[in-house]
């Protein structure tokens, strides 16, 4: 007997909404999607969610539960992350939702946030290198997962999002080098527990998932923005550096036109290169991955594997 179940990860920049249709180990995905909330917008710095988020995740979620009950989805899941975690009123925020969605929200510690994009990363590699790192880049916060004998041997979430980086460091238009050099000391000196823990294992690969890497692998691919999923998808050094010296020199304006940007990452895909940069070469990795598979798929993974 197959399950139709629907997956809504309740972001700090978006609300992504997985629909997929599982029977054992067999599954087909129906529909993904994702509404935007902003919910870092002038308070993530604070770590207070605002009546505005909250009306914009309330409208978001609407919309998401409108296409689920196309698909007759038996069960939905609401997961929450880092802005919403991290916030003092986060029982507000989540009695609210259940008000007016009739949906409960699981607010997701770092370390489970993190365990489910490596299953959803499983799920699109089936075997992962050893040493591999796993990089999901989030507007709240980083996740970074170590693999070894296919399983996540360390993982850690940083409260280091880029909607957190552009409150903290507002960039100029274009950003300037002063900025950059900013935004560098502030991730580096903030990562340290990741330098040690990886300051002598040689990372074979990186595996970029979620918002960052999908519009990166959208701008080097010059495809419009969502129109092309990826399972896996190698990324080479050479094009990342092209497309990073492109973001650095570009206005607001310039990004807003270029193939394969996405909207709500106009203002921080710079920090996000930014940020990948600094990290490959920190850890002299050579060989980039891209999936479109993270947490939404690591619910699923959870669902068809238990």
């Amino acid at each position: 007997m197959s399950h139709k179940i629907a997956i809504i990860d309740l972001g700090t920049n978006t609300c992504n909404l997985l629909i997929a249709e599982f029977e054992h180990t067999n599954y087909h995905i129906l529909y993904q999607g994702k509404e935007v909330v902003k919910l870092g917008k002038n308070g993530i710095d604070k770590n207070q969610l605002t009546p505005d988020g909250l009306e914009r995740a309330i409208q978001a979620i609407r919309k998401q539960q409108e296409r689920i009950k196309k698909h007759d989805a038996v069960k939905t899941i609401v997961v929450a992350t880092s802005a919403i975690r991290e916030a003092t009123n986060k029982n507000w925020f989540q009695e609210e939702i259940q008000k007016h969605t009739g949906l409960e929200l699981q607010i997701i510690s770092g370390e489970k946030e993190a365990e489910l994009i490596f299953n959803g990363v499983k799920l699109a590699f089936g075997e992962i290198e050893d040493h591999s790192l796993i990089l999901d880049i989030g507007g709240g916060s980083n996740e970074f997962i170590l693999t070894n004998a296919g399983s996540p041997v360390w993982k850690e979430s940083f409260p280091l999002g880029m909607a957190r980086i552009i409150e903290q460091i507002p960039p100029s238009d274009p950003i300037t080098p002063e900025e950059i050099t900013k935004i560098n000391d502030w991730f580096e000196s903030r990562l340290e527990p990741l330098w040690i823990r990886l300051q002598n294992v040689n990372i074979s690969m990186m595996i970029g998932c979620s918002g960052a890497f999908d519009t990166l692998a959208d701008l080097i691919d010059q495809t419009d923005a969502g129109t092309k999923t990826r399972i896996r998808q190698e990324v080479s050094t050479n094009d990342f550096y092209l497309i990073y010296e492109k973001l650095l020199a570009s206005t607001t304006s310039d990004r807003m036109k270029m193939k394969g940007m996405e909207s709500i990452r106009i203002e921080m895909i710079v920090p996000s290169v930014i940020f990948i940069k600094m990290v490959i070469e920190r850890l002299k990795i050579h060989k980039i991955y891209q999936t479109d598979f993270a947490l939404r798929e690591g619910v699923l993974y959870e669902h068809i594997f238990n």
